[in-house]
């Protein structure tokens, strides 16, 4: 097995309850390429901007953690022009998390004065140290952080 990586997805708190229900993650307007750089195992943060796709009211939170449980990424048909990828996620039970008392302490935001600049891509690759910040903000106990990390 490779290792564990961290990932942050960029995605509306809406599409992330949706993922949550369906038991799938889904990023970048359904693409396959990100889903492809993650692993079995590797950890899936997703950042929600706003509640909903569109919606200029900023919501700003931390929103879902899970696990990549397979290494296969799938796709499938929405409507007939619409066919996202996706992979199969096992999330745990969190809180959102406002991302505003955390901008200190995240070191991948490098510009502190423009920190939303960093969620640009859609999902981006952090570190173990970010990952642990985030999730103790999203009340994770310390054992089950401990848990995940392979």
């Amino acid at each position: 097995m490779s290792e564990q990586r961290f990932w942050i997805g960029t995605v509306s708190k809406e599409h992330v309850l949706l993922g949550k229900a369906g038991g799938f993650a889904q990023v970048c307007h359904g693409k396959q390429l990100p889903l492809k750089r993650m692993s079995k195992g590797d950890i899936l943060i997703y950042y929600s901007p706003s509640y909903r796709y569109g919606d200029k009211s900023p919501y700003q939170c931390f929103t879902a953690l899970g696990v990549i449980l397979e290494n296969s990424v799938y796709q499938v048909e929405m409507t007939p022009d619409f066919a996202p990828y996706r992979r199969n996620v096992r999330y745990l039970q969190t809180a959102d998390a406002s991302i505003k008392p955390l901008i200190s302490q995240l070191h991948f935001i490098q510009n502190k004065d423009k920190w939303g600049y960093a969620f640009r891509f859609g999902i981006l690759s952090i570190s173990c140290a970010d990952f642990m910040t985030i999730a103790h903000s999203m009340q994770l106990e310390s054992h089950q952080i401990n848990e995940l990390l392979i």
